[in-house]
């Protein structure tokens, strides 16, 4: 676990499905050697006993790194596992439930699109909001249409946990995210559909930095 507040400048998230074949210890060693804040453990397919397995593998090198592991969907294996925490969409259990299995220093995510979604996961004891998609995906079909930099601008100042800006984002774009109040940025084919994982993660690491040194927008007022 890492300690105090969670910083996920860079957090990638492995699927097997846009990995090249990659298993996720793969994924999240590659990432985490280039210097990757969080990992989340996404696989829609694999069964229960699978993805804790692969989680709880995971685990001890997340903590060598110092970076948060975390699991979709999957409270149950995120507590089985010993992951930090889970990140949930809007159609998983509610956060304020899922604080009673996973209660702090454990680390919920919710998956926000408004306001009122953001707002409502951090009164239900959200760590953070996962805000997206912020440019346009053909990662997650169905996700909608890009929601821009100005309402993720709106969502970051009507909060005061991080958001984690997802959707779309590159090395061309990451920065924007950052100018717009983001807390992190979410990767998922940026980094590990990349030829070397490693590499795509430390060059994004490179310009997250850089973009972090700038000028922040004010936060919400008290």
């Amino acid at each position: 676990m890492i300690d105090g507040w969670p910083r996920f400048d860079l957090y990638v998230i492995t699927d097997p499905a846009l990995s090249r074949g990659r298993s996720h210890m793969e994924m999240a060693r590659a990432a985490l050697d280039g210097g990757a804040d969080a990992i989340q453990i996404r696989d829609k397919s694999s069964t229960a006993y699978n993805l804790s397995r692969v989680t709880a593998e995971i685990q001890p090198l997340a903590r060598k790194f110092g970076a948060a592991l975390l699991v979709n969907d999957r409270v149950d294996v995120a507590l089985v596992a010993g992951a930090d925490g889970a990140h949930l969409g809007q159609i998983d259990l509610p956060a304020r439930e899922a604080r009673h299995l996973l209660p702090k220093p454990r680390l919920i995510g919710v998956s926000a699109g408004t306001k009122d979604e953001a707002k409502r996961a951090q009164k239900e004891g959200a760590d953070y909001v996962g805000v997206g998609p912020v440019f346009r995906t053909a990662t997650k079909p169905g996700a909608g249409d890009p929601l821009g930099l100005e309402v993720l601008a709106e969502i970051a100042a009507a909060v005061s946990i991080p958001v984690v800006a997802i959707g779309g984002i590159n090395i061309e774009n990451v920065a924007r995210v950052f100018e717009a109040g983001a807390s992190g940025a979410a990767v998922i084919s940026a980094v590990v559909s990349a030829e070397d994982i490693t590499a795509a993660a430390r060059a994004l690491k490179r310009v997250i930095s850089q973009a972090r040194r700038a000028p922040r927008p004010a936060g919400p007022s008290p």
